[in-house]
């Protein structure tokens, strides 16, 4: 449900700003919008759960922005994001059931120290997600691609922050893809998909802010548009070393709510 709430002008552009500039970042290195975007909101004052709906919604936009650019490189790999379509959306819709129920901060603990995982591991492997590697993909691993999807949908669904980064360097490790292919599937299963669905799953929880809504579907849509356009010119390189930061970045971050909700 939502709120025509008033909010200062002032407030409102720089929540704009915010947006454009976090999906802008996040476009590029395959993920992290949360790590601006949703501290953002909670700043305002808005309850966690609306929060990530919220960002959920405005993640959507940036999806569908990051994602036109590539869509005809999709017909490829339509089996895999059939899998993320089928097999993540229950679990984000599980997850998005839990935010009232579990604490959170535990979780944030367990994705911080994975994300931190994940940059030392890119930042040792100089060759990682720079070319497409050809693998043979048996029926073991499609099962190992399977779970691991369900979890982090679940892990999407309560806490969003940095699973788009783990679904980026799943397709990565699973597949043999390039940073520049898997962020384009990332952004439209998990952006566009995924996110949806928790947004909607979460809406049902209270009432949100109209204006605030829009802001960030606008400043979304255009910062995903513009981190594609970023992306395809500078290349992979350039897009691992965003990535390989983001991690470390969000990883600390996490650790940091973890510790301070904890105290």
């Amino acid at each position: 449900m939502l709120t025509d709430q008033d909010y200062p002008f002032y407030k409102l552009l720089f929540l704009f700003l915010v947006s454009i500039f976090s999906n802008v970042f996040s476009a590029i290195s395959g993920g992290g919008a949360g790590l601006i975007q949703l501290p953002a909101l909670l700043l305002f004052g808005i309850p966690y759960y609306q929060a990530l709906a919220l960002h959920k919604f405005a993640t959507v936009a940036l999806g569908i922005g990051g994602s036109l650019r590539n869509f005809r490189s999709y017909n490829s790999d339509l089996l895999i994001i059939l899998i993320l379509l089928i097999i993540g959306i229950p679990g984000v819709l599980i997850g998005s059931s839990l935010v009232m129920i579990i604490s959170n901060e535990y979780l944030y603990l367990i994705i911080g120290l994975l994300s931190i995982f994940l940059g030392s591991y890119s930042f040792t492997k100089p060759d990682l997600g720079l070319t497409i590697i050809n693998k043979n993909i048996d029926f073991i691993i499609w099962i190992k691609f399977i779970v691991f999807v369900f979890i982090i949908g679940i892990l999407n669904g309560s806490i969003s922050s940095g699973t788009g980064l783990l679904v980026t360097i799943l397709l990565i490790k699973t597949f043999g893809l390039d940073f520049l292919k898997a962020i384009s599937i990332t952004f439209f299963c998990v952006g566009i998909f995924w996110n949806a669905s928790g947004a909607i799953a979460l809406s049902q929880i209270g009432v949100f802010p109209l204006k605030i809504l829009i802001v960030l579907l606008l400043g979304s849509f255009l910062g995903g548009l513009l981190g594609a356009h970023l992306s395809n010119l500078k290349g992979n390189k350039i897009i691992k070393r965003f990535f390989t930061f983001l991690c470390f970045l969000v990883g600390l971050s996490l650790c940091l709510k973890f510790i301070r909700e904890a105290i």
